[in-house]
């Protein structure tokens, strides 16, 4: 399929486009994969340089870039470009207030700058993450966890505390949720029992660690379904997954930002509670309860001296 032009194809936009190309990335040979991944991680190119400037950048040559435009059924490159050239000729919605508002943050220096730019890059990041998805994928995450015998929720690193978080909330309604790795374990251990039954809920982003990869892949070999969250839609912990979501983690700082992150598993946490069981808030609520009779809580802070 990858040098043949598939027809009867709609993709008249941007995002329809990247989606058909992330669907069609495994099924790529190595040097398809390379231009296409280069694609999905550089979207915004795409309408602005010429296809020599793109292959250069990629590292494969021009005519690499028009096979994979017809592996997602368009006839040449410029087919394949012409949705990201008119979303460009249409221009993107403006936010006058929203800019001003930036604008007043800048004020004071660099360090007004600098808060201006988190403000703006976190505000961005979840809304460019939110809108490359839709409630049907996500119901279709959370319905494979609530059915799944046991859900494994892997993240290391600052990852890891994300998949605590999920575990902990989300573990409030269903109690088959576990965050992995477990305290002197490796992650793929922790899998050695998990089966066709399971889901892996498992993120990790650029630089990708090795860890995680490893466990997906063990994961992926025991039948295990895959619920994959990174930065790329070529991230390999996406591509090949039952259900693969991108988020952006775009920053002024050093590190990647984890806001859009933190978000979708927020999303994906209330959709699992949602679609739990309907005794599942009489569940919570009588885990809270329990914790106001130990005593884990405290609402008569201000009435002591």
């Amino acid at each position: 399929m990858n040098d043949m032009t598939v027809p009867n194809i709609q993709l008249d936009a941007p995002d329809a486009v990247l989606q058909a190309l992330a669907t069609e990335l495994q099924n790529l040979t190595p040097e398809l994969r390379k231009a296409a991944s280069y694609v999905l991680e550089n979207p915004n190119d795409i309408g602005v340089s010429s296809i020599r400037e793109i292959a250069g950048a990629a590292g494969v040559k021009p005519n690499t870039l028009v096979r994979m435009a017809r592996s997602v059924g368009f006839e040449g490159y410029d087919d394949f470009r012409a949705p990201f050239r008119e979303d460009i000729r249409k221009g993107r919605a403006a936010f006058p207030d929203r800019a001003r508002w930036l604008q007043s943050l800048a004020k004071g220096g660099k360090l007004g700058g600098l808060f201006a730019d988190m403000a703006a890059s976190a505000i961005a990041n979840i809304e460019q993450s939110f809108a490359d998805m839709d409630s049907r994928r996500m119901k279709a995450a959370a319905d494979a966890i609530v059915a799944a015998r046991h859900t494994y929720v892997l993240g290391v690193g600052v990852n890891h505390s994300l998949a605590c978080n999920f575990a902990y909330l989300a573990g409030m309604a269903v109690d088959t949720i576990e965050a992995i790795p477990r305290a002197g374990s490796l992650a793929a251990d922790d899998l050695a029992r998990a089966g066709p039954d399971d889901v892996l809920l498992a993120m990790t982003f650029k630089p990708y660690r090795t860890e995680v990869l490893e466990a997906v892949e063990v994961a992926r070999g025991q039948g295990v379904r895959i619920v994959g969250i990174s930065d790329s839609p070529a991230s390999p912990i996406v591509v090949g997954s039952a259900h693969g979501f991108v988020v952006q983690t775009d920053t002024p700082q050093f590190f990647p930002s984890t806001v859009a992150a933190l978000a979708l598993i927020e999303t994906l946490m209330a959709f699992v509670i949602a679609d739990a069981k309907p005794d599942v808030i009489a569940n919570i609520e009588r885990f809270h309860g329990r914790r106001q009779r130990l005593g884990i809580y405290r609402d008569d802070w201000g009435e002591r001296s």
